[in-house]
């Protein structure tokens, strides 16, 4: 096994993180992916001038419970002084790990000029890791970044230089760029060249939807960890096939007994650790994505959309171990 490198959240090739994603990466689906094998996880990102307001939303995405460490508080916007209160607020509430979103292509987040806005404006992108850098510790923070903002505007190695002068920890390169959305396949020769570009750790991003894509990233990319998003999403146990591949076995195959028990797993922390309408709301969301690929999911789906308690949600997701794969479509 490799040796994680201490002064950052763990990154190491055996220590696969979970990646941060806006109404998703919330605490009950962080818990679930480190009882799999997750070694790491970023909350939802959070807005930085947001945290200066507070509200019920902004403690819901930095809630957290006794074993959700290492957690890595993601930061997105624009304003060097929002990102200033809301590293103190942070520091005093005793959160020690941070990653600024610089990849993040969403319309809404574009236009605070924050996200992967910031890829075409160097100096701030640069500017606000500092103030980050500052008040949290040299190593404590990270960065994500895409390629560039458009086809051809190659901005990440030389900003990867930059910042880890600046005192970034590790950087975490999602190689497309902001206009791609997810269109295209992730350039993964991009990572490799990042990584041969600094000193600092960089986590690979893109792509990475099993657990034998992750592995093959690695050793295609050399990068030092990878961040699962999507393949994380459809499939929390990724983390554990990833381990199994990392050590010289195979990955197991999932039954539907197990993808059954996954699910309970998942409902049962959303009860113990949110137990609200919304809460409910959010879990039967997730369960037609983990069964996709089974049989009779419209079914399920249909079942769910019904579905008002959590004692409901616990008998349908034991009803999954019972389904069978779904016919292959006619050619």
């Amino acid at each position: 096994m490799s040796r994680p490198i201490m002064d950052t959240p763990p990154i190491s090739p055996d220590s696969p993180w979970l990646a941060p994603m806006a109404g998703y990466s919330d605490l009950p689906f962080r818990m679930l992916c480190r009882g799999l094998g997750c070694a790491a996880a970023c909350t939802e990102m959070l807005s930085a001038k947001g945290l200066s307001y507070g509200g019920h939303g902004t403690e819901r995405l930095l809630a957290s419970a006794p074993g959700d460490r290492p957690l890595v508080v993601q930061l997105f916007g624009a304003d060097p002084a929002a990102f200033a209160r809301a590293m103190d607020r942070l520091g005093r509430d005793g959160f020690a790990h941070f990653d600024l979103n610089a990849g993040c292509p969403v319309k809404k987040v574009l236009k605070t000029g924050g996200g992967a806005a910031l890829l075409s404006d160097p100096e701030r992108l640069v500017a606000l890791a500092r103030i980050m850098v500052r008040a949290a510790g040299a190593g404590r923070v990270g960065v994500k970044l895409r390629l560039g903002f458009s086809q051809g505007e190659d901005v990440f190695a030389d900003l990867g230089r930059r910042l880890e002068q600046e005192g970034v920890g590790w950087l975490c390169l999602h190689p497309r760029y902001a206009r791609q959305m997810f269109s295209g396949r992730a350039e993964w020769a991009k990572v490799r060249e990042l990584v041969r570009a600094v000193g600092i750790p960089v986590l690979a991003s893109g792509d990475l939807f099993t657990a034998g894509q992750a592995v093959a990233c690695l050793e295609q990319t050399g990068a030092a960890g990878v961040m699962f998003a999507r393949g994380a999403l459809c499939d929390p146990a990724v983390f554990a096939r990833f381990a199994a591949l990392r050590s010289g076995l195979p990955a197991p195959e999932q039954t539907p007994a197990q993808l059954a028990e996954t699910v309970r797993r998942h409902v049962e922390l959303a009860r113990d650790l949110d137990g609200t309408a919304r809460g409910l709301r959010k879990i039967r969301s997730f369960i037609p994505r983990y069964a996709k690929g089974l049989d009779d999911i419209r079914a399920l789906r249909t079942r769910l959309a019904r579905c008002s308690s959590w004692d409901g949600l616990l008998e349908a997701a034991g009803d999954i171990a019972r389904l069978g794969p779904a016919a292959p479509a006619p050619d």
